[in-house]
């Protein structure tokens, strides 16, 4: 398959992102892997997916380090999908898209709420600075800057919204 992402973005983080996890399919794949889905059947009737779209995506997201493919049966064999270290590091990044749709639903039309397993008590998730435990959903408070790798282009890009930290001292 081609590559969806433009030459200028090879270096940006989310547009290399997008290219594992953007697809439609591989997110919901991901969400039922969450769920305790392993085999290829229950993926199936739980999406409605054609079996051809199922093999593929399953099978990029063994190749990306998502899943992993394991034998559970010999005669006929048959495998399962687990997820990987990588793949249940994505975990919040699905945790945090399914609340930020819900926050856009009256609370009566929500089908599927986050709660703590324990008390049974719906949670809000949020992303904060592991740091200092600030939110950082406010875009003048947090932005983007050039990382080490970055390219001439990425540092011009970022150059204008940062300064470092010697020029604000």
């Amino acid at each position: 398959m081609a590559s969806r992402i433009r030459l200028e973005d090879r270096e940006c983080p989310l547009s290399t992102t997008v290219q594992h996890v953007g697809e439609w399919w591989t997110l919901l794949i991901l969400h039922d892997a969450f769920d305790g889905y392993t085999r290829f059947d229950q993926f199936q009737e739980s999406l409605g997916i054609s079996s051809s779209m199922l093999t593929t995506r399953l099978k990029t997201l063994v190749e990306d380090g998502l899943l992993e493919r394991r034998p559970y049966q010999t005669n006929p064999v048959r495998h399962e999908y687990v997820l990987t270290e990588l793949g249940h590091s994505l975990r919040p990044v699905i945790v945090t898209l399914a609340a930020w749709g819900n926050s856009r639903l009256p609370a009566a039309d929500r089908s599927m709420i986050l709660v703590d397993a324990h008390s049974g008590q719906e949670v809000e998730p949020v992303v904060v600075d592991a740091r200092t435990g600030r939110r950082l959903d406010d875009s003048d408070d947090y932005v983007f800057a050039a990382g080490p790798a970055a390219s001439d282009a990425m540092r011009s890009r970022y150059a204008a919204r940062t300064a470092s930290p010697a020029e604000e001292a």
